[in-house]
């Protein structure tokens, strides 16, 4: 700020919510239930929607049933398909906002700049200047809105049009185009299929074969729709069978062995897809244990390798050149455009944006070696601060809308330990957060995402897991219900 620059005063505010996907927003119902209504939401976007506001490539939709992949509060008669496509979920978290009355509580295009404890309240600070004094700060953010991008040689030099799924270029008509698709996760599965019946030709660029199953997805009929508009009761038991069969999953994970069984059906679905072309079929077997990595869900991804103008390259990419992509063999692979499918920078997002906690403790220096936090929602050294969809909280099996309704209960019952016993403020005991990711740890170094032989994004450099909650959703709910004052201090 420049000396010429007047000073602005601060917004004073009991909380302060940074994102407006299904955490923010989530968040924001809950708090204003509870009678706390003096919130803002913080949003770096122009409008609200996070992740799915942001993905808006081809094919783009939830792998989770659109039934359970929605808030219990607000549950959605009219979804159209089993696995709701990206526009219908914005369009929800729309009308969620629309029918809590959201709206005018978000400020749109502000970015969250830093944010610092002074010993009472947090000053957070915003990229266009503003800051904000609150009591309570809440991150929505999540792990997948910052696009990862591999450093490969020649990338910057290359002359065609080159961009990530998350930032889909919808002006470059892709009709005709030589597309080289780097990238092989669930975004990938998605909008392969979709462009490549236009483009000339697609190469994919695959560094590890992921385990694809067939997605049960279907149209909902209007009939269906109707009844459970007429009777919320049956919507409400469709969710709950669906509910249970997801966690009936969570024992492959947690035991490698039953995975390997679950695996055959992958094998046979490879079979089935890839009768009498040996070769790819090779090439798209995965050689690791189900589960390892996320485990996607298409009916067209397969078929769509085995087009005449799709071919499948796994060698490693070693530059980029002004006119393609050269590979480990010297081939030089002649394209147009290149598409990142590589997902996200999972690690460090909220830990990079400057937050600052108690002795001047920084964020970014607290989890050097990692993120870390007591069930994924408080900190240790940041008080009154909650992580939403925080470190450990992901899910291979099941809803992610689940997981921020429980940690939303937990965070509601800390502020009201701190009002009932007039306190300034609740931390965490850093005894109790290294106990309690000690036990993670160990249950981690057990499953399928440590054992079934591969790398992925659920790991850090050290090989630990970050990511993934290890067990049932249930006993996350449980534990989540209530703190437990043993685990915490307050601040007087």
């Amino acid at each position: 700020m420049s000396e010429t620059t007047p000073r602005v005063d601060p917004v004073t505010v009991d909380t302060v919510i940074v994102g407006s996907g299904f955490a923010g927003l989530g968040a924001a119902v809950k708090l204003d239930e509870a009678g706390r209504k003096d919130f803002v939401i913080l949003e770096k976007g122009d409008t609200l929607g996070g992740t799915w506001r942001d993905n808006v490539y081809p094919g783009c939709a939830c792998d989770v049933e659109s039934h359970l992949y929605s808030f219990s509060f607000f549950q959605n008669p009219e979804w159209t398909r089993t696995f709701a496509r990206q526009p219908e979920i914005r369009a929800y978290l729309e009308s969620v906002a629309d029918r809590y009355r959201l709206r005018d509580r978000v400020r749109f295009g502000v970015k969250v700049a830093g944010a610092e404890w002074d010993g009472t309240t947090w000053d957070v600070r915003t990229d266009d200047g503003t800051s904000y004094r609150a009591r309570y700060v809440l991150f929505g953010t999540g792990a997948l809105h910052d696009p990862f991008v591999p450093e490969i040689e020649g990338l910057d030099r290359f002359a065609g049009k080159a961009f990530h799924s998350s930032q889909w270029d919808h002006s470059h008509d892709l009709a005709g185009k030589r597309v080289a698709v780097i990238g092989t996760g669930a975004s990938a599965i998605q909008f392969v299929p979709a462009i490549a019946p236009d483009v000339e030709s697609l190469t994919l660029f695959q560094r590890t074969a992921p385990w694809v199953l067939p997605k049960p997805d279907r149209a909902i009929p209007e009939r269906t729709r109707a009844a459970y508009r007429r009777l919320p009761l049956l919507q409400t038991l469709n969710r709950i069978a669906l509910y249970w069969r997801h966690e009936a999953l969570v024992a492959g994970f947690l035991h490698p062995r039953i995975m390997k069984l679950v695996q055959g059906l992958g094998l046979k679905y490879l079979d089935k897809v890839f009768a009498g072309d040996d070769e790819l079929k090779r090439k798209v077997t995965p050689t690791f244990t189900m589960g390892c990595k996320r485990v996607l869900m298409s009916n067209d991804y397969y078929p769509a390798l085995r087009r005449d103008n799709v071919s499948v390259e796994t060698g490693d990419i070693t530059r980029i050149t002004e006119r393609g992509v050269v590979t480990a063999d010297g081939v030089e692979h002649e394209v147009d455009t290149i598409i990142f499918g590589t997902g996200f920078k999972v690690a460090d997002g909220m830990a990079q944006m400057g937050v600052t906690g108690r002795d001047g403790v920084k964020l970014v220096d607290a989890w050097k070696d990692g993120p870390e936090a007591l069930l994924g929602t408080t900190v240790a050294g940041f008080p009154n601060l909650f992580t939403i969809v925080g470190p450990n909280t992901g899910l291979g099996h099941s809803s992610m809308v689940f997981m921020v309704e429980s940690q939303v209960n937990y965070i509601l019952d800390a502020m009201r330990t701190v009002d009932a016993n007039r306190a300034v403020a609740i931390d965490t005991r850093q005894d109790s957060q290294d106990a309690y990711n000690a036990d993670l740890q160990r249950r981690l170094g057990k499953a399928v995402w440590s054992t079934g032989g591969c790398a992925s994004w659920y790991l850090d450099e050290n090989g630990r897991n970050r990511t993934l909650w290890p067990g049932y959703t249930f006993t996350f709910r449980r534990r989540t219900k209530a703190i437990d004052p043993a685990h915490h201090e307050l601040i007087a």
